[in-house]
């Protein structure tokens, strides 16, 4: 078996070779090319089987994502929904060959919730911020960038960094999702989200080393969103509209809540801080069009028509598997190094994916984008494995 080093050298040189190879089509604002599959070597038989697989395995849970959320979390400690929920839309994709599109099902204009999509954007703004200095390390503690926090409407000041574990933790463990960050924020508490375990130790446990255990925990991820708001200084939905979304020539008509209960003061102003998901409703809302420009914005290393959004550093660290997970990188880019997630794919492809199932499937080594909305986990890789075999 190949050591994590090693897989993560061989997709290094995949990503490489890809850069020197492919310069790419960038579609502008308001238009993307669509080019008929067999003019670009495609069999558009086995694409059109891929779409009828993708429709035929839609998810089984409940369209109101209200009703689905409470399925999947009702039966957690402080379950409720904060955050705003909609009922979403059928089946829908998009498939993007060398910067093109080469099929489309469903409604991809149609604005829906993306779930856990959601931390690769917030993963974006804290790599701008990084690449202007504004954080200077991802090895720096966060409690060194976060002041005490005046929550809007009730006076009180909030102090998230502030234990002796939580002042030890790095924006890079923060990240990772290793960081077991302990508190409670916008009245969710860490070990309220997907508990694990005997009940009663739920909060008395020892806190882990950072960096020594993953735990996907949206609370921790909910504190990094506040962490980056205090940096930037203004709202997150601003920052990403104008350091990454209005350059790769996204739509108006996305949105990134927070909760009822997740607005702060800034400099004398309210400010929702977003959430980083929909976990308790809220986070990204957007439709496959805007999501697929982002995917193609990751395609090529965060240039995007020789304008470096992301640095190339960025996401490098982004793509470095995690120690204690080592199929994920920076949220929310699940790595396909040790094939476990996608073993149809290449081990240099990853995935931005989030609850329903919503994902980004990026494949430097093909050239290849696809946007898949609504589908069940477990047929995503078969679903790859059909649109791989048409190439």
């Amino acid at each position: 078996m190949k050591s994590p080093i090693l897989l993560f050298l061989l997709v290094s040189i995949s990503w490489q070779g890809f850069a020197q190879s492919k310069q790419g089509y960038f579609p502008p604002r308001g238009e993307w090319q669509q080019k008929v599959p067999k003019t670009m070597g495609l069999d558009p038989v086995k694409l059109d089987s891929a779409i009828a697989y993708a429709i035929q395995n839609e998810s089984k849970a409940p369209r109101d994502m209200e009703l689905a959320q409470a399925i999947s979390f009702g039966k957690e400690p402080f379950s409720a929904g904060v955050g705003p929920f909609a009922e979403r839309g059928a089946p829908t994709g998009i498939i993007v060959y060398k910067g093109y599109i080469v099929k489309t099902w469903g409604d991809p204009d149609r604005v829906d919730m993306t779930h856990s999509v959601t931390k690769s954007f917030l993963n974006a703004v804290i790599g701008v911020a990084v690449d202007k200095g504004l954080i200077r390390s991802v090895n720096d503690t966060v409690a060194r960038y976060v002041p005490p926090i005046e929550v809007y409407g009730s006076g009180e000041l909030i102090y998230p960094f502030a234990t002796e574990h939580n002042r030890s933790l790095t924006w890079d463990v923060m990240l990772r999702q290793t960081s077991d960050w302990e508190g409670t924020l916008w009245g969710k508490p860490d070990w309220a989200d997907r508990p694990e375990g005997n009940y009663t130790e739920w909060m008395k446990r020892p806190r882990h080393t950072p960096g020594s255990v993953w735990k996907y925990n949206d609370v921790r991820v909910n504190a990094l969103a506040l962490a980056t708001t205090s940096v930037w200084r203004q709202p997150l939905p601003q920052v990403l509209k104008t350091q990454i979304m209005d350059p790769i020539g996204a739509s108006n008509t996305w949105r990134w809540f927070g909760y009822r209960n997740s607005w702060i003061v800034l400099d004398g102003a309210p400010v929702q801080s977003v959430s980083g998901g929909g976990h308790w409703g809220g986070g990204m809302f957007i439709n496959a069009y805007d999501m697929a420009r982002f995917g193609l914005l990751t395609l090529h290393r965060g240039n995007w028509n020789g304008q470096q959004l992301l640095s190339e550093q960025w996401v490098k660290q982004a793509l470095t598997p995690t120690t204690a997970n080592t199929g994920y990188g920076y949220m929310n880019w699940f790595l396909n190094t040790d094939k476990k997630m996608l073993p149809s794919a290449p081990a240099s492809a990853f995935v931005h994916v989030g609850n329903g199932s919503n994902l980004i499937y990026v494949d430097p080594e093909h050239d290849l984008v696809v946007v898949m909305r609504w589908i069940e986990y477990k047929a995503m890789d078969e679903m790859i494995k059909r649109v791989l075999s048409a190439l």
